[in-house]
């Protein structure tokens, strides 16, 4: 956009409307009560405020899984949907966090723990932990979400030796200006806004004032002779917060470094040099807040590949946790009040979980199992999101090619049924929802065994999303060279089978199994190949309506027992058994279940009436399909499969298959290349059976 919005004053008006009005104003210690007692909610603890902030932005309540979906992870509002999140997995692992964090905020036990956010390389848990403080910081800059800290000043009127450097001095921890009541007086306040917050946890604070802002308090009462009122009104300014991960402010996000060099005060502070020469060794003010807890305090602290810690570096986060206290070398312990983070793989998980030594550091995690998702469907939504998001060539993406990708990476992250009756393909499509057509596909009960017969889970390991991607990429770029403008499934098979045996985290042991695998997806590809250019040489749009307000009359007469008009002589007739087969064999309904698949229609056609909505048979894919199948089984004969197999002659009719596939979704070429590569199938096939 250009013009008058992107002027220089108008790109500061709208930074301007961006940030709080009261950035940067300061407010007496009497404004501040007060507001606690208009909104108690800015004085909640972390865990209170980050569980508000997934409710803030919108749920939306699945009852057929039994879970809440967060519009963050599934709308992204802040980034218009640029960082969604899809399957069924990944919305049940941020519901099972968001839980936890509410438990916390209630006070019932995970306040104390770690929220370690288990899963394989590439599941998502370090996207989610960066839009959970990516949300969190936006949602402070708003009414909803503010919380304020204060400031000493005029220290150095009072105390002597106060370094006129810091006549003013910030609260280093960032805490809640009611921390600077004594308990009892605290407590009191506390007591009087409970009674009329509206919320499911109750407001609490216990904290010690940390050891410089003591200080200063026990300093400053000693000169007012205890008159705290005085003490407020004349040192004390209460200031706005905003969580901020680039400042570390109430963000802070650790990263493991070399284990040589780990040093324990990265966490917890250490002393401030430059203040030893002015206030002595043992002074609080000569300590230096910059560990990760003490900037993460009041709102997140989120450590990456946080088990790859060494073991001595990982006791920090016992007090962190279930004591809520850090503990500085030579220094007093300190209150701390965050939501503890962790990300880890499944390796480090492993060598931890099996450490006798680690037992109480393991008892103080909840974890959060992030897997791979487990529905095709849904993980072609992510590689659409990748070329949504990216500057994609002007390369079309064929029918089938996201989803058949999609497929392949949920095989290799499935456990192989137990039973005969139902393969891998079949499993994965009922993972997808696709149970109309497969009797003895109970997603339910292949999910129970999967999860029973793998280490933690289904979901834990396979191939990444990450490598389909990069496939993706790869392919599209080949696509470019060759000067093709399309991107089909063949080209990404290529790609897949050429580079699984050199990646580097797909052992050699898995490639010949995930090799197999494709060889499942090439087949399925195949087979919906040809059901498209089956489509293209028989579809009527028309005649499919009609074959499907026929059925529906003569299911409707055969439920009720009773008669349809006759087309010709308007006479009152039996429904036609021999019709209705005819197309619930393109199905493979057997006799003995016809009348629940005619039942099964039947309600749907009821629903939709419910609703407000016209019969269409297009909008029920069952259905659909058997007509469209029963439509080529009446049409067949009449097609010329000579100019099907004539890949040189494109001639009239070969046109029109191709603009049939084109309203299908299909470039000019990528329609050229799936009537060559089905279409003989197709021909071959139904030449061999005449």
């Amino acid at each position: 956009m250009t013009g008058d919005t992107t002027t220089l004053d108008a790109l500061s008006e709208r930074y301007r409307q961006s940030i709080p009005d009261d950035l940067r104003e300061t407010h007496d210690y009497g404004w501040y009560l007060e507001l606690v007692r208009e909104d108690p909610r800015v004085t909640r603890n972390a865990h209170q405020r980050l569980a508000d902030m997934f409710d803030h932005y919108g749920t939306r309540y699945d009852e057929s899984r039994g879970l809440v979906e967060y519009a963050l992870a599934t709308e992204d509002p802040l980034g218009d949907g640029a960082n969604t999140f899809y399957g069924r997995e990944i919305h049940e692992a941020i519901h099972e966090f968001v839980n936890k964090v509410k438990s916390g905020s209630r006070g019932l036990g995970p306040e104390k723990r770690i929220l370690l956010l288990l899963g394989p390389v590439g599941s998502g848990k370090s996207d989610f932990d960066k839009q959970v403080r990516r949300y969190l910081e936006d949602y402070t800059l708003g009414d909803a979400g503010r919380l304020y800290t204060f400031r000493w000043t005029g220290l150095c009127d009072v105390i002597p030796d106060q370094d006129p450097g810091d006549d003013v001095v910030r609260s280093p921890m960032n805490q809640d200006p009611l921390t600077l009541l004594p308990q009892d007086q605290r407590d009191a306040v506390l007591e009087e806004v409970n009674e009329a917050l509206a919320e499911p946890y109750t407001v609490r604070n216990e904290q010690s004032l940390d050891p410089e802002s003591e200080f200063y308090m026990d300093r400053l009462l000693e000169e007012y002779d205890d008159d705290l009122a005085s003490v407020l009104r004349e040192h004390v300014e209460v200031v706005r917060l905003v969580a901020d991960e680039n400042k570390r402010q109430c963000i802070e996000t650790f990263e493991p470094k070399d284990k040589k060099n780990q040093d324990e005060t990265e966490l917890t502070g250490d002393v401030d040099y430059s203040k030893l020469a002015v206030y002595g060794e043992s002074d609080p003010r000569a300590f230096d807040y910059s560990g990760a807890f003490c900037n993460a305090n009041r709102g997140l602290f989120s450590g990456e590949e946080l088990l790859k810690l060494q073991r001595e570096f990982l006791y920090d986060f016992l007090h962190a946790t279930q004591e809520q206290t850090i503990k500085p070398k030579n220094n007093p312990r300190i209150d701390i009040d965050q939501v503890i983070v962790g990300r880890t793989n499944m390796p480090e998980y492993r060598e931890k979980k099996g450490d006798e030594k680690m037992e109480a550091f393991n008892d103080r995690t909840k974890r959060v199992d992030f897997p791979y998702v487990l529905e095709y469907e849904e993980e072609a939504k992510i590689y659409s999101k990748l070329l949504r998001n990216a500057d994609v060539p002007d390369v079309h993406v064929e029918p089938h090619t996201l989803e058949m990708a999609g497929l392949f990476g949920v095989l290799t992250r499935i456990a192989e049924p137990d039973t005969g009756a139902v393969d891998i393909v079949s499993k994965a499509k009922a993972y997808n929802g696709e149970t109309d057509d497969l009797e003895d596909a109970d997603a339910k009960k292949l999910r129970e065994e999967g999860d029973d017969a793998t280490d933690l889970g289904e979901g834990m390991d396979g191939v990444s999303a990450r490598f389909i991607g990069d496939e993706i990429a790869e392919a599209i770029m080949e696509s470019t060279h060759r000067g093709r403008a399309y991107l089909s499934p063949l080209l990404v098979f290529t790609h897949f089978e050429a580079h699984l045996p050199g990646h580097g985290s797909i052992g050699e042991e898995e490639v010949e199994r995930y090799q197999r695998y494709l060889e499942l997806v090439r087949e399925e590809y195949k087979d919906r190949a040809i059901e498209d250019v089956r489509h293209a040489l028989a579809y009527d749009v028309d005649e499919i309506r009609q074959q499907g307000e026929k059925y529906m009359d003569h299911v409707m007469a055969y439920i009720d027992d009773d008669t349809v008009e006759d087309d010709l002589t308007g006479r009152p007739v039996d429904p036609d058994e021999t019709f209705l087969r005819a197309v619930e064999e393109q199905l493979d309904v057997p006799e003995d279940r016809k009348d629940d698949f005619r039942q099964e229609v039947s309600n749907w056609v009821s629903r939709r009436a419910r609703e407000g909505a016209a019969f269409d048979p297009q909008d029920n894919d069952r259905l659909r399909r058997a007509l469209e199948r029963k439509l080529w089984a009446d049409k067949k004969h009449n097609i010329n499969f000579s100019a099907l197999v004539s890949a040189n002659d494109l001639g009239e009719e070969r046109s029109g298959w191709v603009d049939a596939l084109r309203d299908r979704g299909y470039s000019r070429e990528g329609a050229l290349e799936v009537l060559e590569f089905a279409g003989a199938e197709v021909a071959k096939s139904e030449l061999e059976g005449a």
